[in-house]
């Protein structure tokens, strides 16, 4: 009973002693936080994406406060409303904020691009990619396996089962940028939203000489530069046998566009244009349709029988009535 009794003691002294230096610790050396950076951390939407360059809200809003200015400083999520918050909450000006969004630079369709391979193993485009060229001759396309798909936490990016290719909803994409590092190839680009969402892309990433790129795929620039010489805002460049077309510079004119030989010049989210007809009436182009599949009728195999022998039954009374005409010729 006494040991017991003498244990406890001994515990009991050795947890307060322990408790008493680890306070003197604590005051020692405990580092004053600004309680700004809790109102900022609450004002952010706490997605700890990384969008924005940091290693979740609570580094961003540390970088928020401890800043001189807000210039650089962007929470991609939240956009400008969340850093005219913040801005507020820190007394610091907030400067205008360009949203952007995730672009897909890549047209090579299924049509456009037809597999020369097909690879059977995990479905990765990281792994594709450091195996070999893909199951396609372009070696700068989309692989189609879907790793910014997983990448994004917003549900804003989808595989089109028809072109094979990723697409972005603008209205979900919030710039974080995954998307962007998740894809091997590096065709998917930040890039700024424009009035109205409408910008101009070159859809392709084939640095290849142009005889090279069309034969992989011929939706592919070939650097032609028809794009660079109508362009009058000098907002296109040629470089490694590629058009790029800088957000900062185009004005939205859309003259590239309409002399690009192979359509890899794309203009995202404009209306319909005025065409001109020959009374000098101006209407809206109308948009290609698409051909309806036609619907194959399903028989059973007594009826397929039964067309078959009506189909041979008339074929033989016309090969009559041709016989008889001849012969009363």
């Amino acid at each position: 009973m006494n040991l017991i009794l003498i244990s406890l003691a001994v515990l009991g002294v050795t947890g307060l002693v322990a408790a008493v230096l680890l306070y003197f610790v604590a005051q020692k050396f405990k580092v004053e936080e600004d309680p700004r950076i809790d109102e900022v951390q609450e004002a952010l939407p706490g997605a700890n994406c990384g969008g924005c360059g940091f290693a979740g809200c609570r580094a961003f809003a540390e970088s928020c406060v401890k800043a001189d200015s807000l210039d650089g400083l962007l929470c991609p999520v939240g956009g400008a409303p969340t850093m005219k918050t913040v801005g507020e909450i820190l007394g610091m000006a907030v400067g205008n904020i360009d949203p952007k969004v995730a672009v897909v630079r890549c047209n090579g369709t299924c049509e456009a691009r037809p597999k020369t391979s097909t690879y059977d193993g995990a479905k990765s485009c990281q792994i594709l990619h450091n195996c070999y060229v893909g199951e396609s001759a372009c070696p700068f396309g989309c692989l189609g396996c879907g790793d910014c798909v997983a990448a994004c936490e917003f549900d804003a990016i989808h595989m089109n089962p028809e072109t094979g290719l990723p697409e972005v909803d603008d209205e979900k994409c919030t710039s974080c940028g995954k998307c962007v590092k998740a894809c091997p190839r590096n065709i998917i680009e930040l890039r700024k939203k424009g009035p109205k969402s409408r910008r101009m892309v070159v859809m392709c990433v084939n640095k290849d000489k142009g005889a090279v790129a069309r034969k992989a795929c011929t939706n592919a620039c070939i650097g032609c530069s028809k794009c660079q010489k109508v362009c009058e805002f000098d907002a296109i460049t040629i470089e490694n046998n590629l058009a790029y077309i800088d957000y900062n510079k185009c004005r939205l004119c859309r003259k590239c566009e309409d002399v690009c030989p192979t359509g890899a010049i794309h203009a995202v989210n404009f209306p319909p244009r005025k065409v001109k007809t020959e009374n000098g009436e101006v209407k809206t182009a109308p948009a290609a349709p698409k051909a309806a599949p036609v619907a194959k009728p399903v028989v059973n195999a007594s009826e397929a029988s039964q067309q078959r022998e009506t189909i041979n039954v008339s074929e033989a009374n016309q090969q009559r009535e041709a016989i008889n005409a001849k012969q009363e010729a």
